[in-house]
Parts: structure tokens; sequence; C-alpha cells
């Protein structure tokens, strides 16, 4: 599973990232983690707004912070 955090390195990108991180923990999985602080990269995925959430080159949400339980959920979703 590739799971990449779209944003310039702020404070909600950074928890972002620590959640997603504690999501896979959580699940006993296995993940590569990206940072994709390139603006021009994030219109690739259409986003407004950072931080963002893309897991295996999907947008999954963008715009907050998203919680454990709910990437929990979306990684549920994905496989």
């Amino acid at each position: 599973m590739n799971i990449k955090i779209l944003g310039g390195g702020c404070a909600n990108c950074e928890k972002l990232e620590a959640n997603a991180r504690e999501a896979i923990k959580q699940l006993g999985m296995e993940a590569e983690f990206e940072k994709v602080k390139d603006p021009k990269q994030y219109s690739l995925y259409g986003i407004l707004k950072t931080p963002g959430l893309v897991i295996d080159e999907k947008m999954v949400s963008y715009g907050r912070v998203t919680s454990v339980e709910d990437i929990i959920k979306l990684i549920q979703h994905q496989i």
C-alpha cells in the first residue's frame, strides 16, 4: 500500500501523516509513505486545499486532518 500526504509540511500535514501511520499500525498493515510538497503535483489529484491524503493513487481526503478512525475506514474500503 502506498500512502501520500500532499502538503508543504505544515502542522496539519504532519498531523495527517501521524494519523495515517497510526491507522496502518492499528490495522497491522505495512505501507510506504510519501510526502508530496510540490504544489504542481497537487493539481494532478485535483485538490484545492491541503493537506491531502492519497491511498494507492486514489484521492480520499483533502482540506482537513482526517481522523485515525476515518482513515481506517478509508483503507478498509480500498482493500
